[in-house]
C-alpha cells in the first residue's frame, strides 16, 4: 500500500471516533495490551509523562514536550485529534512521523490488528509507543484520548500523570456527573506515581485524593506550589507571565508562544510538572530550558487552532475549544475583543451538549452556522433551533468553506471574525 492507501484502511477499516463518534468507543485495555505484548511493549523503554483532562491537555503536553526537547532530551509527542494531517499525533523533537513509516507500521502489522479488532485510537496509540521505540526516544509525553481509566494510553507506567481539570464531557461514556468524570480520570494514577492536579476544585478533589492515598501516590495541586502574578500581551503572538514558586518564593517571568487567556491556566500546569521532572525524576531540566522551551512552544512542537490569529484587519482569530468548559473561557475573550462587529463562524459536533454551549456565545455577535464535512458533524437545523431559542443574529451556510467566504465578505477592517465550535470546523481553513 502506498501512503494514500495506508490511510484509507485506517480510516475505513477501523473505528476512529474522530470520524463517526460514539460507536468507535472501544473501552478496556486487553486489546492494547496485548498488542503491544505483540510488538515487544516497546512503551516500557523510555520515561513516559500521563496528560488527561477535559481541557487543556493538548496545550500542556505540547509545552512540556517543548521544555524537555530544549532541555536536550529526544522527546516523543502523542495527541489527538489531528487537525489536518493524522501525522500531527505522532511527533519525534516536533517533527511529524513519516509517511512511509506509517505505510511500514499498517503494513507489517494489517492482518495483526485485524485479528485483534483493534479500535483506530487503539492502533495510533501502539504506532506512537513502537515509533517513539524505534526513535531512539528518551522521554514522550502521551495525551489520553477519551477518559483515562480505560484509554488505551493508560497501559503505560509513567514518570508522572498530570490531570489539568474536569468539566462535563463524553457523558455518554464518563458518567453523567462531575465525580463519576473525574474518578475515570483519576483511572490514570498509578501505584506511587506523583500525580499534578492543573485546577483544583471542590467538586472533584475528593475523587483524586482518595485515589492517590489508595495508591500512595504524591498529589500535587499545581495551583498552590506556583502562583500566577501578572499577564501582559506584548504581541500579537506571545504572552508574558510572572509566576511564583511559593516553596522558596522565586520568580519566574515567562514568555509563551501561545495565545488564548485560558493560558493562565495552562501554564501554571505545566510549571509544576516540569518543576517535578527536574527536582524529583532523572531528568534534567535547566532554569534556561524551562524558560525557552515555554517560550518556543508552537515554534517546537507546531501546535495549531489554539486562539490561533490568521490575519489582521479584519482580525481573524481560530480556537478549537469545544465543549462548555473549554467553550466558557473561549466566550470571555471574545467578549473582551475590541472590534466593531464580530462574526463568528461555528459548528460542532453531535454529542456535544449544544444548549449548554451556545448559551455562551456572545450575544453582540452575527453568527454564520455550518457543518464540517465529516459524520460527526451537527447539521446546522440544529444549531439554527437552539439558536431561534437564544434569539441569536445568524444565518447558515452549508459548508465551511462557504462561511468563511461569506464572514470575510462581510466584515470590515476594524472588525473580527472568530472559527470555532469543533475540531472539524478548525481542521477545514484554508
Amino acid at each position: 500500500m502506498n501512503y494514500s492507501q495506508t490511510l484509507d484502511f485506517l480510516f475505513t477499516s477501523m473505528p476512529s471516533f474522530q470520524r463517526i463518534g460514539g460507536d468507535a468507543y472501544k473501552p478496556g485495555l486487553e486489546r492494547i495490551a496485548a498488542f503491544c505484548q505483540h510488538l515487544g511493549n516497546p512503551q516500557r523503554n523510555y520515561y513516559t509523562i500521563h496528560v488527561a483532562g477535559t481541557n487543556g491537555k493538548g496545550s500542556v503536553s505540547h509545552m512540556l514536550a517543548s521544555v524537555l526537547q530544549q532541555a536536550g532530551y529526544r522527546t516523543g509527542l502523542f495527541t489527538s485529534p489531528h487537525l489536518s494531517d493524522f501525522r500531527e499525533r505522532i511527533r519525534v523533537d516536533g517533527e511529524m512521523i513519516p509517511k512511509q513509516k506509517v505505510v511500514n507500521f499498517v503494513d507489517k502489522h494489517q492482518t495483526k490488528m485485524q485479528e485483534m479488532e483493534l479500535s483506530f485510537f487503539e492502533m495510533t496509540a501502539a504506532m506512537a509507543f513502537d515509533y517513539f521505540d524505534q526513535s531512539d526516544v528518551e522521554v514522550a509525553v502521551i495525551e489520553t484520548g477519551l477518559g483515562g481509566r480505560l484509554d488505551a494510553t493508560n497501559i503505560i507506567t509513567p514518570i508522572l500523570s498530570v490531570i489539568t481539570n474536569i468539566g462535563l464531557e463524553h457523558t455518554e461514556f464518563l458518567g453523567d456527573t462531575i465525580e463519576k468524570i473525574a474518578s475515570e480520570k483519576a483511572g490514570i494514577i498509578k501505584k506511587s506515581v506523583p500525580v499534578v492536579i492543573g485546577e483544583a476544585s471542590e467538586a472533584y478533589n475528593s475523587v483524586f485524593e482518595a485515589r492517590a492515598e489508595e495508591l500512595n501516590s504524591r498529589l500535587i495541586y499545581a495551583e498552590k506550589e506556583w502562583l500566577l502574578n501578572a499577564v501582559e500581551h506584548f504581541d500579537d503572538n506571545n504572552q508574558h507571565f510572572s509566576v511564583v514558586r511559593t516553596r522558596d518564593e522565586r520568580g519566574y517571568e515567562l514568555d509563551i508562544d501561545l495565545l488564548g487567556d485560558y493560558q493562565r491556566h495552562n501554564i501554571i500546569t505545566a510549571c509544576a510538572a516540569a518543576d517535578f521532572l527536574a527536582e524529583q525524576t532523572p531528568l534534567t531540566i535547566s532554569r534556561r530550558a524551562f524558560r525557552e522551551g515555554l517560550a518556543t512552544v508552537a515554534q517546537n512542537t507546531s501546535l495549531m487552532g489554539r486562539w490561533q490569529v490568521l490575519g489582521y484587519e479584519p482580525y481573524m482569530v481560530a480556537d478549537t475549544g469545544h465543549n462548555v468548559h473549554g467553550m466558557r473561557y473561549v466566550a470571555e475573550q471574545l467578549e473582551a475583543l475590541e472590534c466593531d462587529r464580530l462574526f463568528c463562524v461555528i459548528g460542532f459536533a453531535k454529542e456535544k451538549a449544544l444548549e449548554d454551549i451556545m448559551a455562551l456565545l456572545p450575544r453582540k455577535a452575527h453568527y454564520i452556522f455550518t457543518r464540517a464535512s465529516i459524520e460527526r458533524a451537527r447539521p446546522v437545523e440544529d444549531i439554527a433551533a437552539v439558536a431561534d431559542k437564544l434569539g441569536l443574529d445568524y444565518e447558515c451556510k452549508p459548508t465551511v468553506a462557504e462561511a468563511i467566504a461569506q464572514a470575510k465578505s462581510l466584515a470590515l477592517p476594524a472588525d473580527a471574525i472568530f472559527i470555532g465550535g469543533s475540531n472539524f470546523v478548525v481542521a477545514e481553513i484554508e
